[in-house]
This record gives C-alpha cells, structure tokens and sequence, in this order.
C-alpha cells in the first residue's frame, strides 16, 4: 500500500507541532514498513520519497490562502498511483480532498488544529481566512476518517462540525522521539543563551500566536519570585501587531526584574533540549492547544508542565502528578478567551510559584512526566494505530 503523507511542513521547514509530528510520523511509519511518500510544500529537499513544491509563479503575491491552493492543486495532480491520501492541517486538505475525488481514493484528514477555533487569523488571512475555514469543512466532509490528536480535539470538531458522523473521528495522541527528547545538562550552552543555570526558571516555547496565550503569560511572569528567570522562546509571529504585543510586554517585564530572556530564533534540538533540562518547570499558558507536542518535548526531559486546563492539555499533564493545570472558563466564541482574564493570570502566577517553591516535588512531578511520556506517546504506538487507520480504509 502506497500513502501519500500531504503536509505544508516538512524538515528542514518546520515552524510548529503539525510539521514535527509529521516528520515522525513518516520515520515511525516507515520502519514499520509502509510505504509512505511525502509531498510538501517549500524547496526541494535531498530526502528520498520526498517531493517539494513551490507557489506558483503566477500567484506570487497572491492572499496566503489563494496560493496554498495553487500549491495543492499541483500535488493533487502528482498523488495518481497512490491507494490513500494523508493531509494534514488545512494548507494540505484541499490537495487530499482533490486527489481523493480525481483518484477515488480514500482521503485521512488529521486535524491539529480547527479554523472556527482560530478567529484571530481574520487578522493574518483578511478575506483568505473565509477560504481556509471552507477548505477545511469541505475537506473533512468528504474524508473517509478524521484523525483528531487527543479527546479534547475530537470534542472540539464535532462542536465546531455537527453535521459529522462521530464513527469517522478517530483520536490518535501526537507522540515524543523518546531517544531524541531525554534530560540533556550543558552549563556552557545554558550560559550562552543567557540563561544563569544557578537560579530557578520558568520556561515557554511556542510560536507568537493568540492561541499561545502570551499576553496573559507575560502578566503572570510579573507576579514571579525574583529570583526566578523567565525565558521566552518564541518567534514566528502570526502578525506585526502581535509581535508588537509581545516586545512592549518583554521590555515592560524587563523594567521590573531580571533574568527576562527572550530568545527569538529557532534553538537547534540540542539547544532546546538543554534549555528544557535546564528549566524549573515549564510554562503553556494557550487558550487553544488540541494537545501540544512541546508538552511531551519537556515531559520527556523531565521537567514539569504547567498548562492551562483546555483543549488535549489535560491528556498530557496529570494534574498533581506531572504538573499542574490551570483552571481557566472561556468565551464559547471561538477565540477561547478568558472569561475573566485577571483570575486566568492570578491562577497562572499561583501554580508556577507553587511549582519552582518547592524543588523537590517539581523534580519528582519531572521524574513522573517522563515515565508518562514513556508508557503513552511514543511513535511507534502512534504508527502502529495509524497503520491500523489505513488498513480499514483500504
């Protein structure tokens, strides 16, 4: 059986979750013998059964969800020969969709996030935002399975689309390359980036979304012992006006304590997994999170987790166990914003203090999150029950 694995990102780009669950997926599937071919969208890589594809020249400059489609239109052409199609997020539904239709072949939809869950990006797209949201209903109307990446996810699509038979939705957890992500200390490396290993930190890493909640993490980071660094690896903003937020918040932080480290490139895998090492606990404040692959990145490392209690977060981190979660009520508008921002941040604060105040039971919370990570989340389960997916729709 031949699988053509449709994603927007792929190494050497990747930006977020979806493009790091794809590269594993694929290298899982692959050992487990399928036969899976990659097409993906950017400049061409050296990988075998590896395609890349670029805008077309004749929509360079066109709205962002225009282009894709032209992207996706050129790989729905290629897919012929395949016996199933594979896209994941809405940049590669149209292409899964239109090949399936073209092909009469069965189209896997796995959805990593929803656009009805994501209004901001109105601000991003313009007009191009009503043309992702109907690729992707329309994508997932005519897919033979959805594959949501943990309950909560599911919950969220047959909210967000009633009209879907729920026998169709399937949930498999995004996963954690165990032997890649394990505790990794460098004091020189740790040092370089500016961070003082000698004093307790809290740690995010996350793209400069609304979803990822920033704003409302950089509120709590005020409400910090002093002596705990806050450190910020964040970059790709969505838009200029978000990344405006986040620079006055980091230089008001800035003005009312030390140890505010910003780091707004993209950290090698060694980089970041010392950085997590390193680290008291970690942060992931969202307000939309389907489950969170930087969750499992830390959990792996042995560090705690203290996130918000929406979305797949819940299903990550056991609270009390491997960290904490952080109640949180929000508008049932779409934008998952807090209905009473200034708790969400007290409530924030309260559960990071109680977490870096008390060293010896973070570093057990850190030692329970990596045998959780071990017994739940790694790839070869994950492609195993893929592979299950597959070979009932073919």
């Amino acid at each position: 059986m031949r699988v053509d694995l449709i994603s927007r990102e792929y190494p050497p780009e990747v930006y977020g979750g979806a493009g790091v669950h794809v590269a594993e997926l694929v290298h899982a599937l692959r050992k487990a013998g399928t036969d899976v071919v990659v097409r993906a969208f950017g400049v061409p890589r050296d990988e075998n059964g590896v395609t890349s594809y670029l805008v077309p020249a004749e929509l360079a400059g066109a709205n962002p969800a225009l282009a894709t489609l032209g992207v996706d239109l050129q790989i729905a052409r290629d897919v012929e020969g395949a016996d199933l199609v594979h896209s994941h997020t809405w940049y590669a539904n149209a292409a899964g969709h239109v090949a399936s239709l073209l092909y009469g072949i069965p189209h896997v939809v796995t959805a990593h996030s929803l656009e009805p869950l994501r209004p901001w990006k109105a601000e991003q797209l313009g007009g191009g935002y009503r043309l992702s949201s109907w690729i992707e209903e329309t994508a997932f109307a005519g897919a033979a399975k959805i594959i949501a990446v943990s309950e909560g996810m599911k919950r969220d699509i047959l909210r967000s689309y009633p009209a879907l038979d729920p026998t169709r939705v399937e949930v498999v957890y995004n996963g954690i390359d165990l032997e890649k992500w394990k505790p990794h200390r460098d004091e020189d490396i740790t040092r370089s980036l500016g961070i003082d290993p000698s004093r307790p930190s809290v740690v995010f890493v996350g793209r400069i979304t609304r979803q990822k909640g920033l704003t409302y993490l950089l509120r709590a980071a005020a409400l910090l012992p002093p002596e705990v660094q806050f450190v910020l690896c964040a970059g790709a903003p969505d838009t200029p006006e978000i990344l405006e937020e986040v620079r006055e918040g980091v230089a008001a932080l800035q003005l009312l304590r030390s140890g505010v480290v910003w780091i707004d490139r993209l950290l090698s895998q060694t980089e970041l997994r010392t950085v997590l090492t390193g680290a008291t606990t970690f942060v992931c404040p969202s307000i939309y999170e389907p489950l969170g692959i930087v969750n499992l990145e830390a959990m792996a490392c042995g560090v705690p987790v203290v996130g918000t209690a929406t979305g797949g977060i819940p299903e990550v981190v056991d609270d009390g166990v491997t960290g904490k979660l952080v109640p949180i009520e929000q508008a049932d508008d779409g934008t998952g914003t807090p209905l009473d921002p200034d708790r969400f941040v007290a409530d924030l604060a309260a559960a990071l203090i109680a977490v870096i105040s008390n060293p010896k039971a973070a570093k057990k919370m850190g030692a329970a999150g990596r045998a959780r990570a071990e017994a739940m989340f790694s790839w070869d389960k994950i492609a195993e029950r893929t592979r299950q997916i597959y070979a009932s729709l073919t």
